[in-house]
C-alpha cells in the first residue's frame, strides 16, 4: 500500500500502518470492504478461525485509571478476576475512556500505536495459531502477524486470561 492510498484512510489506520511500516512488520495493515466490529466478522471477512483474531479489550483499572489493554484469541471471553490478579482490580472502560485513552474506537482497536501506553496482557492462548491478525486502528483495518511478533511489538507478557 503506498502512502497514496493512505490518504483517503481514517488517522487511526494511518497511524498503524506507519508504525507497522516503521518497525519493519513485514505484512502490511489491509483495508476491509466490510467493517470487522467483533471478531466473529473479522474472522468471516478474512477467511480464517475465530480464534485466529485477536481481539482488543480494554479495561480501566480502578487503582489509578491506567487503561488496560488484555489482547485475547476470538473464540474465548476474557476472565476478567484472572486479569485483575495480574494488574490489580479493573472495571469496564466506556468508549469515550477507549477512544481518549487508546486513541481508536471500539472495533478498531489495535494492540499497537496508542496515545497512553497500557498495561497490557496477551493472552496465551493465541499461541496455538501460527498466524493471526489484529485491529489496524478502525473497524475496517487488520493486520496480519504471528503470537511471537505481537509480543516482540508490544513488550507484553503472555499470560492466562481466559476461563480455564
Amino acid at each position: 500500500m503506498s502512502d497514496l492510498d493512505l490518504n483517503d484512510k481514517p488517522e487511526g489506520f494511518r497511524r498503524v500502518a506507519a508504525l507497522l511500516a516503521e518497525q519493519g512488520h513485514p505484512h502490511a495493515p489491509v483495508y476491509l470492504d466490510v467493517t470487522a466490529r467483533t471478531a466473529q466478522e473479522a474472522a468471516d471477512a478474512l477467511g480464517v478461525q475465530l480464534g485466529q483474531i485477536a481481539k482488543s479489550v480494554i479495561f480501566k483499572r480502578k487503582l489509578d485509571s491506567a487503561p488496560v489493554l488484555v489482547v485475547t484469541s476470538g473464540d474465548l471471553r476474557v476472565d476478567v478476576e484472572k486479569v485483575a490478579a495480574l494488574t490489580g482490580p479493573v472495571g469496564r472502560a466506556d468508549a469515550e475512556f477507549v477512544k481518549a485513552a487508546t486513541g481508536y474506537s471500539i472495533g478498531g482497536v489495535s494492540p499497537v500505536g496508542h496515545l497512553t501506553p497500557p498495561v497490557m496482557l496477551i493472552d496465551r492462548e493465541l499461541g496455538r495459531f501460527e498466524e493471526i491478525w489484529a485491529a489496524a486502528g478502525h473497524p475496517n483495518g487488520v493486520f496480519k502477524l504471528t503470537p511471537a511478533q505481537l509480543q516482540a511489538m508490544t513488550g507484553a507478557p503472555m499470560a492466562d486470561v481466559t476461563p480455564s
